[in-house]
């Protein structure tokens, strides 16, 4: 089964570092200084960090994402009995036309979705420094004072935790579900890869004259549990009454975050 925990660990680690640093530059905002410039210092030292994990972010999307192809390739063959030994797969390992196309999308694709989530994180900061900026001057005109050390304590705790709370929703789902940068990123990268391991081992499969393929089996609870070890077809011309993987809903299997895979085989019969 492939894993791609480490290689996923290293960019989680990039947004961890990058949420750490923004909300560091929230904190030492000053809260009672009204000015546009104070505002404007802040909101371009945050998109100088989002811009720097924008970078970091691409740059890993270029070096991974096709290693997770790679690895379908990888393992078709060998599942097809063409090498015994994945060192030898490895060397036969080719993007045909197919799975090139796949690849190109597959990384233009998931630097979307990560750009998505700095994007969101930078909308949310700047309305909540502007919505915080201004509660924090009526907050002094209800007083009647313009003192820089009017403001209590809890009013000052208050603002301070709606701009920590501005980066922790790095994305909202198409469900509403509200993510945090790091998990969103771990969840969508890790079920990208997965997704793209079964696809390009598919691919090569059917170039290859391999029609089936076998769920993998780990026990799962789930929707997926069902399919565990079941005969599927790789295209619904496949001859014989097998499920053709097509037509098998997300929410039952390869679902977010789903650690399934498809081996490729020559004769159903056999299983």
């Amino acid at each position: 089964m492939p894993n791609y925990d480490e290689q996923i660990a290293q960019l989680v680690r990039y947004y961890q570092r990058g949420v750490a640093d923004i909300k560091a530059q929230l904190e030492r905002f000053d809260l009672t200084d009204y000015s546009r410039a104070n505002q404007m210092a802040l909101l371009k030292s945050v998109a100088d960090t989002l811009s720097g994990l924008n970078e970091e972010s691409a740059k890993w999307v270029e070096e991974n994402i096709p290693m997770a192809a790679r690895q379908g390739i990888t393992d078709a063959i060998v599942s097809l009995g063409v090498v015994e030994a994945v060192a030898e797969a490895e060397k036969l390992v080719k993007f045909n036309r197919v799975n090139a196309q796949l690849v190109q999308a597959a990384v233009a694709d998931t630097q979307s979705d990560l750009l998505a989530v700095t994007q969101n994180v930078d909308r949310k900061i700047k309305a909540t420094v502007r919505q915080v900026v201004a509660e924090s001057m009526r907050s002094n005109l209800a007083k009647g004072v313009n003192g820089r050390r009017t403001m209590n304590a809890d009013t000052l705790s208050g603002l301070r935790q709606k701009l920590g709370n501005a980066v922790n929703t790095g994305i909202i789902d198409a469900s509403g579900r509200r993510w945090k940068p790091e998990v969103y990123v771990d969840m969508v990268t890790r079920t990208k890869m997965m997704r793209l391991t079964n696809e390009s081992s598919m691919n090569e499969a059917v170039q290859r004259g391999a029609y089936y393929g076998v769920i993998s089996s780990h026990g799962a609870k789930d929707g997926c549990g069902k399919w565990e070890g079941k005969v599927v077809k790789l295209v619904p011309e496949a001859p014989g009454d097998y499920t053709y993987i097509g037509d098998i809903p997300n929410r039952e299997l390869f679902h977010p975050g789903c650690k399934h895979t498809v081996s490729p085989i020559r004769n159903p019969d056999r299983y």
